[in-house]
Protein backbone atom coordinates (compact mmCIF):
# COMPACT_ATOMS: atom_id res chain seq x y z
CA UNK A 1 0.00 0.00 0.00
CA UNK A 2 1.57 3.03 -0.91
CA UNK A 3 1.36 6.16 1.48
CA UNK A 4 2.01 9.83 1.57
CA UNK A 5 3.52 12.70 4.05
CA UNK A 6 2.04 15.42 4.48
CA UNK A 7 1.68 18.19 7.00
CA UNK A 8 -1.23 20.40 8.46
CA UNK A 9 -4.04 19.84 11.03
CA UNK A 10 -5.23 16.98 11.15
CA UNK A 11 -8.75 18.41 12.02
CA UNK A 12 -8.80 20.06 8.84
CA UNK A 13 -8.36 16.85 6.76
CA UNK A 14 -11.14 15.24 4.45
CA UNK A 15 -11.00 11.38 4.82
CA UNK A 16 -13.34 8.81 5.45
CA UNK A 17 -11.30 7.85 8.50
CA UNK A 18 -8.55 10.24 10.73
CA UNK A 19 -6.86 8.26 13.84
CA UNK A 20 -6.68 9.92 17.39
CA UNK A 21 -3.29 9.12 19.12
CA UNK A 22 -5.38 8.56 22.06
CA UNK A 23 -4.61 6.63 25.02
CA UNK A 24 -6.48 3.60 26.73
CA UNK A 25 -9.11 5.61 28.93
CA UNK A 26 -9.57 7.58 25.00
CA UNK A 27 -10.26 10.47 26.82
CA UNK A 28 -9.45 12.98 24.66
CA UNK A 29 -6.76 15.93 26.29
CA UNK A 30 -4.39 17.62 24.43
CA UNK A 31 -2.10 17.35 20.52
CA UNK A 32 -3.85 15.37 18.30
CA UNK A 33 -6.67 14.38 20.39
CA UNK A 34 -7.43 18.23 21.46
CA UNK A 35 -7.35 19.54 17.65
CA UNK A 36 -9.96 16.62 16.86
CA UNK A 37 -12.29 17.22 19.72
CA UNK A 38 -11.91 21.47 18.77
CA UNK A 39 -12.98 20.20 15.44
CA UNK A 40 -15.48 17.46 16.18
CA UNK A 41 -17.34 19.49 19.26
CA UNK A 42 -17.21 17.93 22.78
CA UNK A 43 -19.75 15.32 22.05
CA UNK A 44 -16.62 12.92 20.25
CA UNK A 45 -14.89 13.10 23.82
CA UNK A 46 -18.67 11.79 25.26
CA UNK A 47 -18.38 9.34 22.54
CA UNK A 48 -15.14 8.05 22.86
CA UNK A 49 -15.35 7.79 26.47
CA UNK A 50 -18.03 5.52 26.35
CA UNK A 51 -16.18 3.11 24.41
CA UNK A 52 -13.22 2.86 26.78
CA UNK A 53 -10.92 1.67 28.83
CA UNK A 54 -9.53 -0.28 25.89
CA UNK A 55 -6.00 -2.41 26.04
CA UNK A 56 -2.72 -0.94 25.00
CA UNK A 57 -2.52 -1.13 21.34
CA UNK A 58 -6.58 -1.26 20.69
CA UNK A 59 -8.64 0.96 18.61
CA UNK A 60 -12.05 1.85 19.24
CA UNK A 61 -14.18 4.17 16.67
CA UNK A 62 -16.56 6.73 17.07
CA UNK A 63 -18.77 8.98 14.59
CA UNK A 64 -16.39 12.24 13.46
CA UNK A 65 -19.08 14.07 14.62
CA UNK A 66 -18.07 17.72 12.80
CA UNK A 67 -14.96 16.79 11.16
CA UNK A 68 -14.96 15.93 7.61
CA UNK A 69 -14.84 12.39 7.93
CA UNK A 70 -17.12 9.55 8.35
CA UNK A 71 -15.54 8.16 11.05
CA UNK A 72 -12.33 8.82 14.06
CA UNK A 73 -10.43 5.71 14.85
CA UNK A 74 -9.21 6.25 18.75
CA UNK A 75 -5.65 3.85 18.63
CA UNK A 76 -4.62 3.69 21.97
CA UNK A 77 -0.72 3.84 21.61
CA UNK A 78 -0.35 4.87 24.79
CA UNK A 79 -1.40 4.08 28.88
CA UNK A 80 -3.94 5.52 30.41
CA UNK A 81 -3.98 9.40 30.43
CA UNK A 82 -0.49 9.12 29.65
CA UNK A 83 0.51 7.54 32.92
CA UNK A 84 3.45 5.64 31.25
CA UNK A 85 5.00 5.86 27.61
CA UNK A 86 4.25 4.28 24.55
CA UNK A 87 6.56 1.26 23.47
CA UNK A 88 7.25 -0.37 19.92
CA UNK A 89 4.90 -2.96 20.34
CA UNK A 90 1.93 -0.52 21.29
CA UNK A 91 2.73 2.10 18.38
CA UNK A 92 2.62 -1.46 16.18
CA UNK A 93 -0.70 -2.82 17.24
CA UNK A 94 -2.38 0.65 17.27
CA UNK A 95 -1.20 1.45 13.84
CA UNK A 96 -2.11 -2.02 12.73
CA UNK A 97 -5.60 -1.94 14.31
CA UNK A 98 -6.52 1.41 13.48
CA UNK A 99 -6.18 0.22 9.19
CA UNK A 100 -8.28 -2.99 10.07
CA UNK A 101 -10.95 -0.35 11.72
CA UNK A 102 -10.83 1.77 8.88
CA UNK A 103 -11.05 -1.59 6.38
CA UNK A 104 -14.07 -3.02 8.18
CA UNK A 105 -16.03 -0.08 7.74
CA UNK A 106 -15.23 0.17 4.01
CA UNK A 107 -12.73 3.10 4.34
CA UNK A 108 -10.80 4.22 0.95
CA UNK A 109 -9.25 7.17 2.61
CA UNK A 110 -7.30 7.41 6.09
CA UNK A 111 -5.10 9.68 7.74
CA UNK A 112 -2.89 8.93 10.69
CA UNK A 113 -0.97 11.25 13.00
CA UNK A 114 2.51 9.84 14.71
CA UNK A 115 1.17 7.58 17.09
CA UNK A 116 2.88 7.50 20.29
CA UNK A 117 5.31 10.48 19.69
CA UNK A 118 4.75 13.37 20.98
CA UNK A 119 3.06 13.53 24.98
CA UNK A 120 3.50 9.70 25.04
CA UNK A 121 7.11 10.30 24.66
CA UNK A 122 7.88 7.74 22.10
CA UNK A 123 10.99 9.05 19.88
CA UNK A 124 9.43 10.61 16.66
CA UNK A 125 12.11 9.07 14.13
CA UNK A 126 11.66 5.31 15.63
CA UNK A 127 7.84 5.83 15.70
CA UNK A 128 7.88 7.58 11.90
CA UNK A 129 9.69 4.24 11.23
CA UNK A 130 7.52 1.82 13.08
CA UNK A 131 4.40 3.05 11.48
CA UNK A 132 5.58 3.03 7.97
CA UNK A 133 6.57 -0.37 8.70
CA UNK A 134 3.06 -1.27 8.92
CA UNK A 135 1.59 0.81 6.54
CA UNK A 136 4.01 -0.94 4.15
CA UNK A 137 3.62 -4.39 5.07
CA UNK A 138 -0.36 -3.81 4.93
CA UNK A 139 -2.18 -5.26 2.54
CA UNK A 140 -5.19 -2.96 1.84
CA UNK A 141 -8.41 -4.20 0.54
CA UNK A 142 -10.03 -0.76 0.61
CA UNK A 143 -7.85 1.75 1.01
CA UNK A 144 -6.25 3.79 -1.09
CA UNK A 145 -5.48 7.22 -0.04
CA UNK A 146 -3.23 6.67 3.48
CA UNK A 147 -2.04 10.09 4.65
CA UNK A 148 0.70 10.39 7.22
CA UNK A 149 0.23 13.47 9.07
CA UNK A 150 2.62 15.50 11.27
CA UNK A 151 1.73 18.98 12.47
CA UNK A 152 4.63 21.23 12.21
CA UNK A 153 7.44 21.37 9.48
CA UNK A 154 10.23 20.01 11.22
CA UNK A 155 7.86 16.85 12.15
CA UNK A 156 7.11 16.34 9.36
CA UNK A 157 10.79 16.94 7.73
CA UNK A 158 11.61 14.08 9.99
CA UNK A 159 8.89 11.65 8.79
CA UNK A 160 9.39 12.33 5.03
CA UNK A 161 12.87 11.43 5.25
CA UNK A 162 12.33 8.31 7.76
CA UNK A 163 9.32 7.51 5.01
CA UNK A 164 11.99 8.05 1.92
CA UNK A 165 13.28 4.30 3.23
CA UNK A 166 10.22 2.93 2.53
CA UNK A 167 9.82 4.25 -1.25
Amino acid sequence: MQFTVVQGDIAAQSADALVNAAGTSLRMGSGVAGALRRGAGDEIDEAAMAKGPVDLGECAVTDAFDLDAEYVVHAAAMPHDGDGRATEASIRDATRNALAAAEERGCESLVIPALGCGVAGFDLEDGARIICEELTAWEATTLEDVRFIAYSGAECETIRQVAAAFD
